[in-house]
């Protein structure tokens, strides 16, 4: 199985992001997919290489417009469920 790249972004890159990043990897090895999860800021967010990104509804659209993967929108980052529901379809079709 090929190891994806997740990014997560917030405005600083060190809080909201990190809550997820960690949420992102409880999901992945409870799954057991392998991944790279790391969380960047938002200016610097579109310049970097990954394969998928999970934000906030507040940097959603920005990113959309900026990036070209995928890009998840997580109102509740403390929700494994909601990261679940609307990202292990998109990571499994990734990695086919």
């Amino acid at each position: 199985m090929n190891k994806i790249k997740i990014m997560t972004v917030c405005g600083f890159g060190v809080g909201t992001s990190l809550i997820l990043k960690m949420n992102i990897e409880s999901v992945l090895n409870s799954e057991s997919i392998d991944a790279e999860v790391f969380s960047e800021e938002i200016m610097a967010a579109p310049s970097n290489n990954c394969d998928l990104i999970f934000t906030s509804k507040e940097f959603y659209e920005e990113l959309k417009s900026k990036v070209k993967v995928p890009v998840i929108e997580i109102n509740n980052f403390l929700s494994k469920d909601e990261i679940k529901e609307k990202g292990l379809d998109v990571i499994k079709g990734i990695l086919k």
